[in-house]
């Protein structure tokens, strides 16, 4: 490399889920309209947004300024050309698919995944596969098993979208959490999408802040986590690579009457990943 060539350091784009505003609104039973959800986020300094194709139309994204990270259902091999090329027209920039059911057998998960992943080349979009429950991926066992089965068939890894609070939960994992939840570091290292919504061993979604305002516990034990995850996928990264991650506080199920406001949650774990990351890019060597 010249001298004169500059190293583009990897980067990070944030990206809030629409999920984190659902209920929002003016008034009590006014909720806000995407147009406006995704105004929020843009004016919080978010890279990008996440969603579905069912909620986001192309000049929506288009006129957002924002990345389009899309999320989407495949329940089969038939499904799967007419969703990537439905959500090729938005204009999205990665895509990550929550894939089939918690009880769909390996031999049948590794088949479609290569359909997916064949049509995806073809197609020339950048898809991921869901660590997430209620999928063939609900647990840490049927997740790499999926990925050895791919490998061997297709001599590559296979990508994932990691949610690390679906194996936390399923193993029932007291903090630090690291050790049980990479198993695969190389398979951290070859995905760039990462579902940031803070957990522990009982609970998917926890609390940032406490009604002080401050960091809580649980938050401070899940963001030493989650520097692991960046020094892992760092330590790997060639230069200009960039990762994809989502500090999500989503509505319904996961969010309980008693915690706090979901969206001061997430601009408080953006901050937080923000110097996250900024302390081990110090430290990323850049030579490859």
């Amino acid at each position: 490399m010249k001298n004169s060539e500059k190293i583009v350091k990897p980067r990070l784009n944030q990206c809030a889920t629409l999920g984190s505003l659902v209920g929002y609104g003016e008034k009590e039973k006014s909720e806000w309209t995407t147009k406006k959800k995704l105004k929020i986020i843009k004016e919080a300094r978010f890279a990008g947004f996440v969603g579905r194709t069912a909620f986001i139309s192309s000049e929506q994204v288009r006129k957002s300024g924002l990345m389009f990270a899309c999320t989407t259902d495949l329940g089969g091999v038939r499904e799967i050309r007419p969703k990537l090329k439905e959500i090729k027209a938005t204009g999205a920039r990665v895509v990550n698919v929550q894939m089939l059911d918690h009880n769909t057998g390996s031999k049948r998960a590794i088949e479609v995944a290569r359909r997916l992943m064949d049509h995806a080349e073809q197609l020339d979009m950048d898809v991921s596969i869901e660590v997430h429950r209620d999928t063939c991926t609900e647990t840490p066992e049927k997740t790499y098993a999926l990925a050895e089965g791919f490998e061997r068939a297709e001599k590559r890894k296979l990508k994932l979208t990691w949610d690390f609070s679906h194996p936390a939960i399923i193993k029932h994992l007291s903090p630090p959490y690291w050790d049980r939840l990479a198993e695969r570091p190389d398979l951290i290292q070859f995905s760039n999408q990462f579902h940031f919504r803070p957990f522990n061993g009982h609970h998917a979604q926890i609390p940032a802040l406490d009604i002080k305002g401050k960091y809580t516990p649980e938050f401070k034990d899940w963001l030493e986590f989650a520097e692991r995850v960046f020094s892992c996928w760092l330590s790997a990264a060639e230069p200009g690579r960039e990762i994809f991650v989502c500090p999500e506080q989503i509505a319904g199920g996961y969010h309980i009457s008693v915690f706090g406001d979901r969206w001061k949650d997430v601009i408080a774990i953006k901050k937080a990943i923000d110097k996250a990351w900024k302390r081990q890019l110090r430290s990323w060597k850049g030579s490859f």
